[in-house]
């Protein structure tokens, strides 16, 4: 973009989009998520039920609550092992003894 007509027709461009609400975001993300993120941008910019669709999608799954650390206790309580009466004991070994 070293000539002032580009950068003139990018300015333009981008103020008409300004003036539609739209705005330009950038994003960090893997390389292999590179057209998923593109094709949901395309589709969250449209307008119609299928937008709407794809933004309530994306809603629900980032408005979920991150795990809350050292909660161990609740995630042992939801293992599908309690109340299987697995024997979890083990025998008591002594060791060796080491001359020191």
């Amino acid at each position: 973009m070293s000539n002032a007509a580009q950068k003139r027709a990018i300015k333009n461009y981008r103020a008409r989009l300004t003036q539609r609400g739209f705005k330009r975001f950038e994003v960090m993300a893997l390389e292999s998520d590179r057209e998923l993120i593109r094709s949901l941008a395309r589709r969250l910019a449209e307008e119609g039920p299928e937008a709407e669709e794809a933004r309530a999608a994306v809603k629900a799954v980032v408005a979920e609550e991150p795990p809350k650390p050292g909660n161990i206790l609740t995630a042992l309580r939801r293992s599908p092992l309690v109340g299987a009466e697995v024997d979890l004991s083990r025998p008591r070994d002594e060791g060796r003894r080491a001359d020191l």
